[in-house]
């Protein structure tokens, strides 16, 4: 009868060095019983001899044998062979011989005596851990599907719709991170709940917008000063305020173990006003006003769509509006990261910014990553998925000056308030929209008096002034893409598609763009 294999698709093969092999034959034949192919033999010598000759899934080593020891045969393995996982068994309990074998990157570290449970444990974690991750994963999230499904129909406040994506989030990360059968199953989830939120938002914004103290009214982009920048301040706390330009709930789980060695975490979530865009919603947080409030008070420091102009070129004069009319005196600096060197020199003038009540800093690179993944083919391959767009955060994050500058200010016992502004959002449905010329050209949200489009697939505004927004003209309307949609033109609609199809985008309203990380980061030390 043939072995057992334990649900593994394929025999893995293991090579087992041990000067007393014979002594192990029931450990051995307790393994072959399980489905595994066990090779022996009695020397280092051998071990590495036999590498050289055939492929290996594992090996497992004994520390102590004549000759070449299990730690000299570790190391001249991990010349020829790093990939292959090592499992080194010793008598010994010295701690220089464990960090001699854990520095040289073991697999697993077990002391005798062993029991071949033991052994068949720490094989499944090297070998099998990938399917049997992915197998819980699929499971537990089979198990939760109805609880998610209940919780998309009976959210009914902003709090209930915040932990639902908080959980959204969490699925996503765990699944992707396996080879699941359940990714298409979370999307549709993830879809319906995207439906289900972009009308609840288009039940309650107005509301919250016109009522500042609407019940259930969550905390908005023109606040986050006054709610979370103030109170610390007020307390004598030396501040930073550090906002990454397109950063999502996903991309700040991404980047948080980075983090997580020096700093304890706050972390809550806000709302991002409409447009989920630059434009509106930083320089909202930024002069604690609503856009149309901006463009009346400080009409040189608000620029209008059709102008050529950058759009958020004021934000450090917008910051001193802001102090000015809560008559609040602050020593403040901002500076905008937009590439390494920048970074680079920000981090060799930090001491300069230890005067400071206030230091504020922009990180655009999410920003320029979204644009270029768009504008670039190559880019578009390196982030072609949600799982590939955080990696490249968690990567660009992990090698640049940002994650120096988080450990200089931790390093002086600073607290951190990290953001964004808004979200991003993949989109891959297309709505034909018509307008004129000075029709805006964002993808999620268009601004213009002349639109024609089709009503049930958009939010609409028609008053722009009674939800915070400026009006270019006096019939301007707003309108909004929800979910994954896209606004498209007729005109070389099929090219126009392609080009757009699958790219970040932001300015509409979606959970991703709109529910934003708002963290406070304590120094542990």
């Amino acid at each position: 009868m043939r072995p057992a294999t334990n649900h593994t698709k394929e025999v893995s093969t293991i090579l087992w060095a041990d000067d007393e092999i014979d002594l192990l034959k029931p450990h051995i034949m307790f393994l072959k019983s399980k489905g595994y192919d066990v090779v022996t033999c009695c020397s280092g010598a051998d071990a590495l001899a036999m590498v050289d000759e055939r492929p290996f899934d594992l090996i497992i080593l004994d520390e102590n044998m004549p000759g070449l020891t299990g730690l000299e045969t570790l190391q001249r393995i991990k010349q020829v062979a790093p990939h292959i996982p090592v499992i080194m068994i010793t008598k010994s309990e010295e701690e220089n011989i464990m960090d001699q074998a854990v520095g040289s990157k073991i697999a697993d570290y077990l002391i005798k005596p062993v029991n071949p449970k033991q052994i068949l444990s720490s094989i499944k974690k090297n070998l099998h851990s990938d399917r049997l991750v992915s197998e819980k994963a699929a499971t537990d999230y089979r198990q939760d599907f109805s609880r998610i499904s209940s919780m998309i129909n009976g959210a009914s406040s902003i709090t209930d719709w915040m932990e639902l994506y908080r959980v959204l989030v969490q699925w996503e990360m765990q699944l992707s991170a396996t080879d699941s059968s359940m990714d298409e199953l979370l999307a549709m989830q993830r879809t319906e709940a995207d439906s289900t939120f972009c009308k609840y938002i288009c039940r309650n914004y107005e509301s919250w917008i016109t009522d500042p103290k609407a019940q259930g009214r969550p905390l908005f982009s023109p606040e986050v000063f006054k709610s979370r920048i103030f109170p610390m301040l007020d307390e004598g706390e030396k501040v930073f305020f550090i906002l990454i330009d397109n950063f999502r709930l996903d991309q700040w789980a991404a980047i948080k173990p980075l983090l997580a060695d020096i700093f304890s975490f706050k972390e809550e979530l806000y709302c991002s006003i409409l447009p989920t865009a630059t434009q509106y919603a930083r320089n909202a947080i930024f002069s604690g006003l609503m856009p149309v409030d901006i463009a009346k008070m400080f009409p040189s420091l608000w620029v209008d769509e059709d102008s050529p102009e950058g759009k958020n070129l004021n934000e450090s004069p917008l910051i001193a509006t802001q102090f000015e009319r809560f008559r609040r005196k602050c020593r403040f600096s901002y500076n905008k990261v937009n590439d390494s060197a920048a970074g680079e020199k920000l981090l060799g003038e930090f001491a300069n910014l230890l005067g400071n009540d206030l230091n504020v800093i922009v990180f655009n690179f999410i920003d320029m990553l979204s644009h270029a993944r768009t504008e670039s083919r190559m880019i578009r391959e390196l982030a072609s998925t949600d799982a590939a767009y955080r990696s490249l955060t968690e990567s660009w994050f992990r090698h640049s000056p940002a994650i120096e500058i988080f450990r200089a200010i931790a390093a002086k016992g600073c607290k951190v308030i990290l953001t964004t502004d808004h979200g991003t959002v993949r989109v891959d449905r297309p709505v034909k929209v018509v307008g004129d010329r000075n029709t805006n050209t964002n993808l999620r949200y268009k601004v213009g008096k002349n639109l024609d489009y089709p009503r049930k697939d958009v939010y609409e505004i028609k008053q722009p002034a009674r939800f915070g927004l400026p009006a270019p003209n006096v019939s301007s309307t707003y309108i909004f893409a929800t979910g994954r949609d896209f606004f498209a033109y007729p005109n070389n609609y099929n090219h126009y598609v392609q080009y757009y199809d699958g790219t970040f985008q932001h300015g509409g309203i979606s959970l991703q763009e709109m529910l934003i990380p708002l963290i406070t980061l304590t120094p542990k030390n």
